[in-house]
């Protein structure tokens, strides 16, 4: 079973003035012939990289970048997958002769499965390693979406919306055990942010795409075909650029000499070189819950799971909203609504991926080279205070029923601060703990809950709280005032 480590033997980055190591040191020597981009001034590489050459860390860069890339691609469909039907509610709802809150549902239970089904997920990687666990989850989301073109009931379309949720789970939080198994610490901040751009993209992008299918087909089915067919393509990719990145680092002084030759395509393509003899499913499951319970992960978890639950509000309520008077929009026009999502998303990769890069390599160099988590933290100030304020934005606006530009702006904020938070605390949690990014994605979708109970039962929520405490009072208030004037 792999231990989570000592914050302090994961996360510390010995920073190393000029006038110590020189170019021809072997520490220097190390840096400049495995890193992928240019450190921060000069500084040994932690993970600290072995002398063998398939040690993921010491792999080509064309070899890293293509198994990531194929996997971010993942991850774009699997938001994209939980994001599909935000644009189709009325379509659905009158497909199947129900209603609006009934057809929420298959959003509302697929996002959620999008969090449990790590759960499933993340112990099996651990286990079997990430390899096959990838091939086997995007060949599932392909089987579900084909499964859900072809369903003609609303109960079959909600079990395989449910079920593909589940694959796609595989594209979220098990990936930041890829970025900390292939990329270095002060690299971090810039790839976990492609990560989350194709994360939010597929939030954003995704119910564009829907918007002109429903549009311009007449229905909904091909918002499941299109993902079933690029999924389907991702695989085939897959299956010769994902490599294996699971590596146990016992020999790290052993000489190059004493480690296999490099492996070729053939070699990388094998299923099951990652497999973990010391650890169990069982084991690695139950360790999930154990730390589930660190404050930290708990912290994290919550607020990324209120930014993502309340983007999924915001989409639901688009999707009947605009459809009304005063708007009137077609079905397309939803789509490039979301376009100020993405907006604000792009804005996002900055300040949640550069930013805090060079944040946490400043403060490092301030505390005499001693890196802690902690310091990418900082970067949280922007999007705490713009994605709540974009929230507020979007429920005022959408009240009093305003030109649709404020929508979009309050809906951009949102964008922003969902990807931007989302990637600071993500890479804060991998370099706190390492591999308890799963724990804290588990967390997150759990309060996901939150929103689909609101969405199925805020009316009823409403008129329960006002019967009694400030509220109560206010309505009488504001009766008595009205009987007055």
């Amino acid at each position: 079973m792999e231990e989570v480590t000592k914050r302090s033997s994961a996360i510390d980055i010995n920073w190393v003035h000029s006038t110590q190591d020189s170019p021809d040191s072997p520490n220097m020597h190390a840096m400049s012939s495995r890193n992928t981009r240019t450190p921060p001034l000069h500084v040994n590489l932690v993970p600290e990289p072995s002398q063998d050459p398939n040690d993921p860390l010491n792999w080509l860069p064309i070899e890293k970048y293509s198994s990531y890339a194929t996997i971010c691609v993942f991850s774009f469909l699997a938001t994209a997958n939980a994001s599909n039907f935000g644009v189709a509610i009325i379509p659905l709802a009158e497909y199947f002769h129900t209603s609006t809150t009934t057809a929420g549902y298959l959003i509302c239970f697929n996002t959620l499965m999008l969090g449990a089904g790590n759960l499933f997920w993340v112990p099996l990687m651990r286990v079997i390693g990430k390899r096959p666990v990838y091939l086997m989850a995007i060949t599932l989301l392909m089987v579900f979406n084909i499964w859900s073109y072809q369903a003609r009931s609303l109960g079959s379309l909600f079990c395989a919306r449910v079920l593909s949720g589940f694959a796609a789970a595989a594209g979220d939080a098990p990936v930041p055990a890829v970025v900390a198994d292939m990329f270095f610490a002060h690299e971090r901040g810039f790839s976990m942010m492609l990560f989350q751009l194709a994360l939010s993209s597929g939030f954003f992008i995704g119910p564009l795409i829907n918007a002109f299918i429903v549009q311009y087909t007449g229905g909904w089915q091909w918002t499941c075909g299109w993902i079933a067919v690029a999924a389907a393509a991702n695989l085939l990719i897959a299956l010769f650029t994902v490599r294996e990145s699971s590596y146990c680092r016992r020999d790290m002084n052993a000489h190059a000499s004493s480690f296999p030759a490099r492996k070729g395509m053939l070699g990388h393509m094998a299923l099951f070189h990652g497999v973990n003899q010391d650890s169990s499913f069982g084991e690695s499951f139950m360790n999930i819950f154990t730390l589930a319970m660190y404050p930290p992960l708990v912290w994290a978890g919550i607020t990324v799971g209120v930014f993502v639950g309340w983007n999924i509000v915001i989409q639901l309520e688009s999707s009947v909203l605009f459809l009304k008077p005063p708007y009137l929009w077609q079905i397309h026009s939803l789509g490039l609504l979301a376009l100020s999502g993405l907006v604000g998303t792009l804005v996002a990769i900055f300040i949640g991926g550069k930013l805090i890069d060079m944040i946490a390599n400043r403060m490092t160099i301030r505390n005499n080279g001693h890196r802690e988590p902690e310091y990418r933290l900082p970067a949280m100030i922007i999007p705490a205070i713009l994605g709540p304020m974009g929230i507020l934005t979007f429920g005022l606006c959408a009240a009093s029923k305003t030109h649709w530009i404020g929508l979009a702006i309050g809906y951009g904020m949102q964008g922003f601060g969902l990807t931007a938070v989302s990637n600071i605390l993500a890479t804060y949690a991998v370099d706190a703990y390492h591999e308890a990014f799963g724990q804290m994605a588990a967390i997150q979708y759990f309060f996901v809950l939150f929103a689909i109970l609101f969405y199925a039962k805020g009316k009823q929520i409403r008129r329960w709280t006002a019967t009694y405490g400030p509220l109560k009072k206010l309505s009488t208030n504001n009766m008595l005032t009205t009987t007055g004037s």
